[in-house]
């Protein structure tokens, strides 16, 4: 473990964050696109004194992208549940110089920021009619996450872009251009088929050429919790405080997914980043995984099939080639990585999660964020581990993952 990476008594320890936002500043879009779309291109309008953003007919206000004010001075986080203008956001929400002035604060050596207006997979563009103007919208703001976003501060800020999910032919282009100027992940969502897109175990294999094009770059793929477009509700009348309890079933569902559908035997150099998940819940879910593996593939793999109670019959023709063949525990090792804030559970069992396997975030500037004391929790929460493992959780791994070099980028 080097000194730069453990911190010592005057200075923050060291971390790399693999999940944090960026609050578009307003001329995004404006900026980049022509001129027959700047009157419905996301834009920023004054309403009542408030600052809205403004997509064809509707309206987000600012409030909605996310962002807090922090206290940086005292070291307190000072929430406004409601900012109006940009004025009353930390400037290092949507400035880049000013963000890595708070990544220092915070022992952070370089972040990968979601997008906060597209939301987390960029669906804002994708639930348009106008799929010309939608196109236009993905490669402007990929551009300006890639030029102005990360360009502004080289190696500090992960350059993670979206994708035209509509049209798998668009979105594996989109892939091969941002990977040619300097992208190093994507993001997608946890379950497209909740947006009315095709699944991934789609049996025409609609996603197989974004993948394939995934795995080509190295760019792994992040499935941030929410990015479904779905929260996970219980019931209608359910509480906030009960949504705001479940997201790791979100992460759960999305993995269970990726370990069925082949993908990780088609394309061996792909892998996942579970987002925002935490890490606590998955030695259960690998343990239950294996267990459904080991009693049932091999029927499957005879063509005797089996049954499910309460839920029908099963055959291989269900499953996509390769979907079967390898034990989930193996593809979580080799393709997935875990992503947790805060997660005392998760920490204490991370040598059952596995330490190449998890990596740490800050989650700048949502109200989970663990800044401006991120490098100081996780490294209180993860004490118990050897030097190197903790080398490799606070910074190795999302290195090895992202392509990183030096002190971050």
């Amino acid at each position: 473990m080097t000194e730069t990476t453990a911190g010592t008594a005057d200075t923050p320890p060291r971390m790399i964050s693999v999940d944090d936002h960026v609050v578009e500043p307003p001329d995004v879009w404006t900026s980049r696109l022509p001129a027959k779309w700047q009157d419905v291109c996301p834009r920023t309008v004054e309403v009542d004194g408030r600052i809205v953003w403004r997509f064809g007919d509707k309206e987000k206000p600012l409030a909605e992208l996310g962002g807090r004010l922090f206290d940086h001075a005292s070291g307190k986080r000072d929430l406004v549940d409601f900012p109006e203008r940009y004025e009353d956001l930390r400037p290092g929400c949507y400035r880049p110089v000013e963000r890595v002035q708070d990544l220092d604060a915070a022992g952070i050596l370089a972040s990968l920021c979601f997008p906060s207006f597209p939301r987390f997979c960029g669906q804002e563009f994708t639930e348009i009619a106008d799929r010309g103007l939608g196109l236009a919208c993905v490669r402007a703001y990929n551009d300006w996450m890639i030029e102005e976003w990360c360009g502004a501060v080289p190696g500090r800020l992960i350059p993670l872009v979206i994708l035209p999910l509509w049209d798998a032919t668009l979105a594996t282009a989109e892939v091969e251009r941002c990977a040619a100027l300097g992208a190093r992940a994507v993001t997608f969502s946890e379950n497209p088929a909740a947006m009315g897109l095709p699944s991934i175990h789609d049996r025409g294999r609609y996603w197989d050429a974004v993948f394939a094009a995934c795995a080509e770059a190295r760019m792994p793929v992040c499935t941030h919790i929410g990015s479904s477009s779905r929260l996970p509700y219980t019931c209608d009348d359910a509480p906030p405080l009960v949504v705001a309890t479940l997201p790791s079933f979100l992460a759960a569902s999305c993995l269970a997914d990726w370990l069925y559908s082949g993908l990780f035997v088609r394309y061996p150099a792909l892998r996942l980043c579970l987002s925002e998940g935490g890490v606590g819940w998955i030695p259960a879910l690998i343990e239950r995984a294996d267990y459904v593996f080991e009693r049932y593939a091999p029927r499957l793999k005879t063509g005797t099939g089996f049954g499910l109670t309460g839920m029908g019959s099963v055959d291989a023709g269900q499953f996509n080639a390769g979907s079967i063949d390898v034990r989930p525990s193996d593809l979580f090792r080799d393709h997935v990585f875990g992503c947790f804030i805060d997660d005392r559970h998760g920490a204490r069992s991370i040598e059952e999660v596995g330490v190449d396997n998890v990596m740490v975030e800050c989650d700048y500037p949502h109200g989970d964020s663990s800044w401006p004391n991120s490098g100081r929790l996780v490294v209180e929460q993860l004490a118990h581990l050897a030097p190197d493992d903790l080398e490799k959780v606070l910074v190795g791994n999302a290195r090895r993952v992202f392509g990183l070099g030096g002190d971050g980028g």
